[in-house]
């Protein structure tokens, strides 16, 4: 492990233990948040789904609202159903889960409303599905790569490197398994980690955004491990 990285390790436990969460989220344990979801194919309707059932306010959308619509009304009266600028706005956080491809068009699109939200960036990069901006993703890191496509967002990469078969399920044993997460901005950090637990997952740090190369398929992250697992395959990076 670099010594840049413990350092940015042991920085982001510190701040996860004192910090003071943005403005407009509210503490652990309080109200329950607004959350935009971005893209409710089978990853964000299963992340989406749990985060209903813990009483948050989810509002899906897509390119097809209907989809949305009839989503939101199988879930319940806590979900409810927009267009992406709709559910940017309405977000104190975001998901965003779509093809690599949609996220240049989504940066420009949402512009202002994702300035200052705290993203969770579920998005991963196929070059033979999405392109050439998949690609140059590959180059530089998804994380780092997603940070230029969606300019002012305070992103956490996480839910890359799990199918989305199990997230749905994955609160009803939960802790057991780990989930890598990257970001650079501390107290995104600690918000994106309490919904991460909620979901049934123990979010596992393995530093900033640079990082996010690993956090995808293919790499030795990829899979359902326990913490433990992730921090050891970590030191050997």
């Amino acid at each position: 492990m670099t010594l840049q990285r413990r350092t940015f390790l042991k920085a982001a436990g510190a701040a996860a233990a004192v910090s003071i969460l943005p403005s407009g989220v509210r503490a652990e344990g309080a109200e329950k948040m607004k959350i935009g979801v971005i893209g409710s194919g089978n990853v964000g309707s299963a992340i989406g789904a749990v985060w209903v059932k813990r009483g948050h306010e989810v509002m899906f959308s897509s390119r097809t609202l209907e989809h949305d619509k009839a989503l939101a009304q199988k879930l319940g009266g806590n979900a409810r159903a927009g267009t992406p600028l709709e559910a940017a706005r309405f977000g104190e956080v975001l998901l965003f889960a779509v093809p690599y491809r949609a996220l240049p068009e989504l940066g420009k699109s949402l512009g202002d409303a994702i300035d200052g939200k705290i993203v969770i960036d579920a998005c991963n990069p196929f070059p033979g599905r999405d392109g050439e901006i998949a690609t140059r993703a590959r180059e530089i890191g998804a994380g780092l790569m997603s940070a230029k496509l969606l300019p002012g967002a305070r992103i956490v990469r996480a839910f890359n490197a799990i199918g989305a078969a199990r997230m749905g399920a994955a609160h009803e044993e939960p802790g057991k398994i780990g989930m890598p997460i990257a970001g650079d901005d501390l107290e995104a950090i600690k918000v994106a980690s309490r919904l991460i637990r909620e979901i049934g997952y123990e979010p596992v740090l393995i530093g900033g955004l640079e990082m996010g190369k690993y956090l995808m398929p293919g790499t030795p992250l990829a899979g359902e491990r326990s913490p433990e697992e992730i921090r050891k395959i970590v030191d050997t990076f």
